[in-house]
């Protein structure tokens, strides 16, 4: 188990540069933009305009802060997506434009190697302990807003956008939110042959 504290992610450019990513995690540890495996990341959208493509990569993108955003995928329909509905997935290759709501959004990116790794995402809003599942691969638990405790030998606090990392050796671990909290569960597994 390991925690990402939010002051400790890094910034970097969009790939497109129009504008700024914060990395959460990356695997392999390390991997630039063109060579990861999967990758986790928030960015703030400041404008209307294209999405940076990533070939061979699915993505699913949720709202974080902000009115939302409507997409423009090539071979789908327009689809509005705020903090309130479901997270959405889409092929990272395909051509992307974004018009903004209702001003700047900070929304929350998912995205696997299609050859390779698979992922599903989950918002969670708790005010009860809650114990959460923990599969083959890895899941990582983000806790965008409110305080949750995992008890442990060394119980761990999360706050505001840190992450806890879990591997396939725990079976479930339990939250206890210390009020109410909104967290992000992420899993993503390895296709089979490509272990």
């Amino acid at each position: 188990m390991r925690i990402l504290r939010a002051a400790e992610y890094r910034s970097m450019p969009w790939k497109n540069g129009g504008g700024v990513t914060t990395e959460i995690a990356v695997s392999p540890i390390g991997a630039g933009l063109d060579d990861f495996d999967w990758r986790v990341s928030m960015a703030r959208v400041e404008l209307s305009g294209p999405f940076s493509q990533f070939a061979g990569i699915d993505r699913t993108l949720a709202v974080l802060e902000g009115e939302g955003i409507v997409l423009e995928i090539a071979g789908y329909p327009p689809t509005s997506i705020n903090r309130a509905t479901a997270l959405f997935s889409f092929p990272a290759d395909a051509p992307t434009a974004a018009a903004l709501i209702g001003g700047p959004i900070t929304d929350l990116n998912v995205m696997t190697r299609r050859s390779r790794m698979t992922h599903s995402v989950e918002r969670l809003v708790i005010s009860a302990p809650m114990e959460i599942r923990i599969e083959a691969g890895t899941t990582l638990i983000l806790c965008l807003n409110g305080e949750v405790i995992v008890p442990a030998a060394q119980p761990v606090r999360l706050g505001a956008l840190d992450t806890l990392v879990a591997g396939p050796d725990s079976a479930g671990l339990l939250v206890q939110p210390s009020h109410e909290a909104t967290l992000f569960v992420i899993r993503i597994g390895v296709i089979s042959g490509n272990d």
